[in-house]
């Protein structure tokens, strides 16, 4: 767990999550640090992406407790709970002829009902969404003719404008050649600078997470084994122990984080 004292608003309590015939998450507990970027780690198949999914109440517990804010997640209303956390999935789908606009303005519909229409509000938020992902003089295009690094940009103006102050993202940088993948964690992490959004992503490059996190999460067999500062985390012991690897971890020369060398 995040020692006691550290604010977070997101919580899991003992969670577990079963698919038919496989255990995913047993028994997990974590805090997502409020202000922070926090980077979830681990081998393939061993609960990322569902415990990402869990805390976002789009997969069901079996067992234990996601709450928010203090209260459980499952019971509160679906549009509350779109006011607070927003979540990108891994490969996230558009039907076709969207414009970059269309696509973002579609990040405020958990504010629209019958009895509140489009407003001034949304517009603005729109606006903010387009201009923090640097995509103002792109909105006329369609979805279609952007980049894969344009449109990843597009998907988290999505979320932006969905104006919450938490945001969840899966595997961001999937698809994505090593310098789109910067560029987007570049952006992802000044977003948290500037807006003071907390984030959690799961991301698969270590090195990438150790440089641009504040905190992160290494699971294994569905299950929390390390967490914390990535100077803490970002060891030879963890990644033989999570990735059976062996390797050498240096301080990056430009940066200071730690970089794993594979042996």
């Amino acid at each position: 767990m995040v020692q006691d004292g550290t604010n977070c608003r997101l919580r899991a309590e003992a969670i577990s999550v079963s698919y038919p015939g496989r255990a995913v998450l047993e028994s997990l507990s974590l805090g997502i640090p409020e202000g922070k970027v926090t980077a979830i780690v681990g081998p393939n198949a061993c609960g990322k992406s569902t415990l990402l999914r869990a805390l976002a109440r789009l997969t069901p517990v079996t067992a234990g407790q996601v709450s928010l804010d203090g209260r459980p997640i499952d019971k509160q209303r679906s549009r509350i709970v779109a006011r607070q956390l927003a979540i990108l999935p891994q490969s996230p789908l558009a039907p076709e002829g969207l414009t970059v606009l269309d696509l973002v303005r579609r990040g405020r519909t958990p504010y629209q009902s019958a009895l509140r229409q489009w407003s001034r509000t949304d517009s603005e938020a729109v606006e903010r969404a387009l201009a923090l992902t640097g995509l103002k003089d792109m909105s006329s295009r369609m979805l279609a003719t952007l980049s894969g690094g344009q449109r990843q940009r597009a998907w988290i103006a999505m979320a932006l404008a969905q104006d919450t102050d938490l945001l969840l993202l899966d595997e961001p940088t999937t698809y994505l050649d090593l310098p789109h993948q910067i560029e987007l964690l570049a952006l992802v992490r000044q977003l948290n600078r500037d807006t003071g959004r907390t984030v959690a992503m799961v991301l698969h490059d270590i090195n990438l997470a150790a440089r641009f996190a504040d905190h992160m999460v290494a699971l294994k067999g569905g299950r929390v084994r390390y967490q914390g500062a990535p100077s803490e985390v970002v060891t030879a012991k963890m990644t033989q122990d999570i990735f059976a690897l062996r390797c050498t971890v240096i301080a990056d020369p430009i940066h200071g984080h730690p970089h794993v060398i594979p042996a």
